[in-house]
């Protein structure tokens, strides 16, 4: 199935798990931790093989799911389980996961910006770019660092849906397009 259209079919379960989230005495931060694990275990090679198997139903589907995390799951969560067990929307959980994960950023006010740079970047370099990002866009910003040699130089930085190629690979690559 194509991206978006587990997107569309997704979003329905992820907006009703972030309204009950809201709702809940457990909130935002146990239900992102829940669908977390979920969405870990339903992405397993091992794990989605075994809840493909035609012999399996839906109840045993979600028994299995919720078997590998007893302690970490509430009843709550053991219901969702099973609604999308019985509607063979299991493999859906990554995406369910990410789109709440989206409802819950945008509910907070915050983003998280992935910086990848070439070289290490320092906090004084790191902080003065939150807070550039934080009076642009109005949210906390959380930035998670990589390094990444291809870049040879500059940074890139992405988030939800925007990328900033600052990089000299990007900018060798753009160099490159136009004397084509």
């Amino acid at each position: 199935m194509a991206e978006a259209e587990l997107a569309t079919i997704a979003r329905p379960y992820a907006r009703a798990v972030f309204s009950v989230a809201l709702g809940s005495q457990e909130g935002l931060s146990t239900w992102s931790n829940m669908l977390s694990l979920l969405a870990g275990a339903a992405s397993d090679e091992k794990i989605a093989e075994q809840l493909d198997d035609p012999k399996l139903s839906s109840a045993e589907a979600s028994s299995l799911l919720a078997s590998l995390f007893a302690e970490e799951l509430n009843d709550t969560a053991r219901n969702f389980l099973s609604v999308l067990a019985s509607n063979g929307r299991l493999m859906l959980l990554p995406t369910v996961a990410g789109q709440f994960e989206s409802l819950k950023a945008q509910h907070e006010k915050t983003m998280r910006v992935t910086l990848a740079s070439a070289f290490e970047v320092t906090e004084a370099e790191q902080s003065l770019l939150e807070n550039a990002l934080r009076s642009r866009l109005q949210r906390d910003i959380e930035i998670e660092t990589t390094i990444d040699a291809n870049l040879l130089g500059g940074v890139l930085i992405r988030t939800e849906d925007t990328v900033i190629d600052d990089s000299v690979r990007g900018k060798l690559d753009k160099l490159a397009g136009i004397l084509r």
